[in-house]
């Protein structure tokens, strides 16, 4: 049985198992890992083949975000909308971005997989996280605040910012709809250039599985397997951690709004596989928003949620930093008191959202939370450097699946999510006639789930 295609008939037939895009990224995966493993300098010479599909990706997310954000606000008749569906949403991430720093935190207390390390502080090179550290310091709440705002309408699209072309998004969508009949034409308009756009999508995605067989062949080929075994206590308990988060919190959240969260991953098997394979969840951005449009969540929630999501509902990064902090505490012999641990969490809580779309801001956050802790060097943030790319894959993936749980949540709370689009498209079933996806919500056949 299929999904319907862009015109709401069914193909003609069965797809070949090869064609579909989860088995080719799966096989590209495998390769380069292979490829990286047996000839490394080789797999490292392939970091242009990652690169230069993550930049493909990252040149058409401006627009998009754009023009699904306009077009949904604007085609709402209820602009107070906008404000419930905004507050419900950073409602929705205080919450679960509180918990996984705590699971974070409770687990590293549990498990200790930095006890035992014995490491001297003063053989630690601090000069090999000094970048990281001084961005850190560069970072602070009102610089973040006013950062949103963009120099020009137009600068937004050229630094590729996401916060701030949510920014002007939203404000041009309100003034679109504010304008009411005068603005139809330009709303008809940005629909058209909607569905071009994400027709664009489609063609850029046929590129993943060499974007993810460069990127996997890199990160084996200059990383290597064997860097991961001295410290792999602490990448299978970042890894364990993080399931138990998606499974347990998550897939409790998801049951209780209807959905199953196993679903919901199938669903994104394509995403997942290409977030896995070039450690970024950017790359399946755009993909995201089409998928949930397909189950059922309107439009202006999912262009709200969804970009917004991704600065603000880190809950992989959060994880990862609790647990980090605590490993390198750990592996110093530094025990911290619990109030020194309450601060951290508190101060993650700030930094994850102040350092949010900085390059390498897993590594920024980190360094800012331990600088409320002098008993912890931020020296210390080497011992974990080498692992740090294995560990990227993680945050990324559990960051993507919670801002696919908060959107179908805040639609729900919303009262803005199709039950029966989202029942079919969870489990690979043709889409209700009424909740045909508009022409501009996605890419089509290329992205779509299909099962025989």
């Amino acid at each position: 049985m299929h999904i319907a295609s862009d015109h709401g008939q069914a193909p003609a037939g069965p797809r070949p198992w090869w064609s579909h895009l989860y088995v080719q990224v799966l096989g590209a995966i495998l390769l380069g890992g292979a490829l990286g493993h047996f000839f490394p300098e080789f797999g490292e010479s392939l970091k242009p083949l990652g690169d230069g599909f993550i930049k493909l990706v990252k040149m058409v997310i401006a627009p998009v975000i754009f023009l699904t954000i306009v077009v949904g606000i604007a085609g709402m008749r209820d602009i107070g909308k906008v404000g419930r569906v905004a507050a419900k949403a950073f409602a929705y991430f205080l919450v679960f971005s509180t918990l996984a720093l705590i699971v974070g935190l409770i687990v590293a207390n549990l498990v200790q997989p930095g006890r035992g390390l014995n490491i001297d502080p003063a053989s630690l090179d601090a000069g090999s996280v000094s970048q990281y550290s001084t961005a850190a310091h560069e970072t602070t709440v009102v610089g973040f605040l006013l950062a949103i705002i963009p120099d020009t309408f137009v600068s937004a699209f050229s630094t590729g910012n996401i916060l701030q072309v949510l920014f002007i998004s939203v404000l041009f969508g309100l003034a679109l709809a504010m304008v009411g009949d005068a603005g139809k034409p330009v709303l008809t308009m940005l629909e058209s250039v909607s569905t071009a756009f994400f027709k664009l999508v489609a063609i850029v995605m046929k590129a993943a599985p060499i974007g993810a067989f460069g990127a996997f062949a890199f990160t084996i080929g200059a990383y290597g397997i064997a860097s991961v075994i001295n410290l792999i206590a602490l990448v299978a308990t970042f890894y364990l951690t993080s399931a138990i988060f998606v499974v347990g919190i998550l897939g409790l959240v998801a049951i209780a709004n209807g959905f199953s969260i196993f679903k919901l991953m199938r669903y994104l098997k394509e995403e997942l596989l290409l977030v896995l394979g070039t450690s970024s969840s950017e790359a399946a951005l755009p993909s995201l928003l089409q998928k949930m449009e397909r189950a059922g969540a309107s439009k202006s929630v999912v262009g709200l949620v969804v970009p917004t999501g991704y600065s603000f509902n880190l809950d992989g990064t959060n994880i990862y930093m609790t647990m980090a902090a605590l490993f390198i505490a750990q592996a110093l012999n530094i025990e911290l008191t619990l109030w020194q641990q309450v601060t951290l969490l508190l101060v993650a809580m700030l930094s994850s959202k102040g350092a949010a779309g900085i390059t390498g801001a897993g590594f920024i956050t980190l360094a800012a939370t331990l600088a409320v802790v002098p008993d912890v060097p931020i020296a210390g943030m080497a011992l974990i450097l080498g692992i740090d790319r294995f560990m990227s894959e993680c945050r990324a993936l559990t960051n993507f699946i919670g801002n696919a749980v908060a959107t179908l949540v805040v639609a729900r709370w919303e009262g803005a999510l199709d039950r029966d689009a989202l029942s079919a498209a969870l489990n690979g079933e043709p889409a209700p006639v009424a909740a045909t996806p508009d022409p501009a919500a996605g890419p089509g056949d290329d992205l779509a789930l299909a099962r025989d």
